[in-house]
């Protein structure tokens, strides 16, 4: 930490102020408070419906921002109700420090000197998960979240259920949000990085002392939660944000640059990129409508394929592709099955009989699929080969 910077001058400069969402925690509350008043008198305190001696400890402090609760609505509601204040308040960034005493107020420069670099950034702070203090279930818990913030994001994270955060508040208020529990710093996270904001961590310290601390965390119900909501993101994001983000870059690079650039000569070797057409052309054919843009992205992350050369061939069955691919699937199937058939191409698009072949079109669809996968496979790994060829 640099001492000669003056951080509480920074922090005004910056337009920060500190929420701390409060339940429950008489024994560490005033410290973290303490703490934090070091660096700003810029603070939101929200009281959960604390049923402890809360409200007489922040009697103490009249002239910091306070919103109780008179019942518990959870951790959620308490961030929610401190963001809208904040907003409300004209400021432009929040920290958010939890009050159970895990978090070192001291760690606040920590983001004010990133937040410096860069004014588009959500900062988590990044604890040593490793260290004797932190039970096994927090350590578990955080890898399985941060393997789905990539899976929906396709951002790498080392931590990302700490409270600890610096968050752009303009870029919050135009969100909507659903949950009020612990799964809401999941799903702002995730939907703050969806409208372009840079999601980073940020290194700060960490204790877990097991007799002043106090979790409310309920692990078989608010993990069910955050299985739920995982679900819908992951959803969501197949669905909607990538082929957005794919479509997104098309259009800024143009499709002659991005064909050049992400396809032709992208760093993948020829069969690797030849596989992941074939993988897009299969998917793209087969009778999977509804699903093939999550099917796609899901399988070419997981064999490591590239998911650009995927998603754009699957792209096959673009609404003036499916009539061919309907057709063909049928009198496939029908060549398969040894059956016949009347339908004709040019009744495809208005008689709907054909859904009477359903076993020919989905066996047909099938074969077709992977025959035509095998023959954009092999014709474009010998594409990118002489293409290699000529490059190198």
């Amino acid at each position: 930490m640099n001492l000669s910077i003056d951080f509480s001058s920074l922090i005004t400069d910056l337009n920060v102020c500190v929420i701390i969402p409060t339940y429950n925690n008489d024994k560490t509350l005033t410290r973290v408070i303490e703490g934090v008043l070091i660096y700003t008198d810029q603070i939101i305190v929200v009281n959960d419906g604390s049923t402890d001696d809360t409200i007489r400890i922040l009697e103490k402090y009249p002239d910091l921002i306070q919103i109780h609760f008179s019942e518990n609505k959870g951790k959620g509601s308490a961030l929610r109700a401190g963001f809208k204040k904040a907003f409300e308040q004209d400021f432009d960034y929040a920290i958010t420090i939890d009050s159970d005493g895990q978090h070192y107020p001291d760690d606040i420069p920590v983001f004010l000197s990133e937040l410096e670099k860069n004014q588009n950034v959500l900062l988590i702070g990044s604890r040593n998960m490793s260290h004797e203090s932190v039970p096994k279930n927090s350590s578990f818990g955080n890898k399985f979240s941060n393997f789905w913030y990539w899976i929906e994001t396709g951002i790498k994270l080392v931590d990302t259920q700490s409270g600890f955060r610096l968050y752009p508040l303009n870029t919050l208020s135009k969100i909507t949000f659903y949950t009020t529990k612990f799964e809401f710093e999941i799903e702002s996270i995730v939907k703050i990085a969806w409208r372009g904001v840079d999601v980073k961590n940020v290194p700060i310290k960490v204790l877990y002392d097991a007799e002043e601390r106090v979790s409310h965390f309920r692990p078989i119900i608010d993990f069910t939660r955050i299985s739920i909501l995982n679900t819908w993101l992951v959803f969501i994001a197949f669905i909607y944000i990538k082929p957005r983000d794919f479509l997104l870059k098309i259009k800024r690079k143009g499709i002659k640059r991005f064909f050049n650039e992400n396809i032709l000569y992208s760093t993948d070797s020829p069969a690797k990129k030849a596989f992941s057409i074939a993988l897009g052309v299969f998917i793209g054919v087969s009778p999977f409508w509804g699903f093939q843009t999550i099917m796609v992205l899901a399988l070419a992350a997981i064999l490591r394929l590239n998911k650009l050369i995927s998603f754009t061939f699957s792209n096959i069955s673009i609404p003036p592709m499916i009539p061919f691919i309907i057709y063909g699937s049928l009198k496939m199937g029908s060549w398969v099955l040894n059956t016949n058939n009347s339908i004709e191409y040019d009744n495809i698009s208005s008689d709907f009989n054909f859904l009477l072949s359903l076993e020919e079109y989905i066996i047909g669809s099938f074969v077709l699929a992977f025959l035509s996968a095998i023959l954009f496979g092999i014709t474009g790994f010998i594409i990118f080969k002489i293409i290699s060829k000529k490059s190198g």
